[in-house]
C-alpha cells in the first residue's frame, strides 16, 4: 500500500511542477478557518480502500481504489464579460495534465491506474477541487 501512495506521489512530483504541495490526503481542505493548511495549487492522494483477494502462500492481490484531488485558488472572474473567462478553461486543463500523468501509470506492485470517475465541486475560500477517482490492481506478495 505504501508503495502505491509513494510511488504516485513521486510520478506527479517528477510531472507537474506547477503544484506547490504534492500530500496524502488527511482532510486538509476540510476546515472551518479562513486559512487552509496548504498551498495552491495542491495535489492530494488518498488510498481510499483496497478489496483484497488470497493468492496462497502468504501472497495477495486487491482491487485499489485511488482518490486524487487537484485544489486550486481562484480569484478571478470568469463570468463571460469578464475578460479572464480563460481561466476556467485554464483550470481544466490543468486537472486534464495531472489525468495524463496518472491514468496508465503502473509500478512493479501495481498494475496500471485506470479513471473511473471524475468530480468537480466548490469549496468556501474561492477553492475549486478537481477530483479524479482511479483503481489499479496491488500486489503484495
Amino acid at each position: 500500500m505504501e508503495t502505491l501512495f509513494l510511488s504516485i506521489q513521486q510520478k506527479i512530483a517528477d510531472n507537474v511542477p506547477e503544484l506547490r504541495l504534492i500530500d496524502e490526503d488527511y482532510g486538509q481542505l476540510n476546515t472551518e478557518e479562513d486559512t487552509y493548511p496548504v498551498t495552491f495549487p495542491c495535489a492530494l492522494i488518498q488510498v481510499e480502500e483496497i478489496n483484497w483477494q488470497e493468492l496462497g502462500g502468504g501472497k495477495q492481490k486487491g482491487t485499489a481504489t485511488v482518490r486524487i484531488k487537484l485544489a486550486i485558488d481562484c480569484y478571478d472572474d470568469t463570468h463571460h464579460t469578464s475578460g479572464t473567462s480563460h481561466k476556467a478553461v485554464e483550470r481544466l486543463r490543468f486537472y486534464n495534465k495531472l489525468h495524463e500523468v496518472i491514468h496508465l501509470f503502473k509500478a512493479d506492485t501495481f498494475m496500471p491506474l485506470k479513471r473511473i470517475k471524475s468530480v468537480f465541486y466548490s469549496l468556501p475560500g474561492n477553492i475549486k477541487v478537481y477530483e479524479g477517482i482511479y483503481t489499479c490492481t496491488v500486489l503484495e506478495l
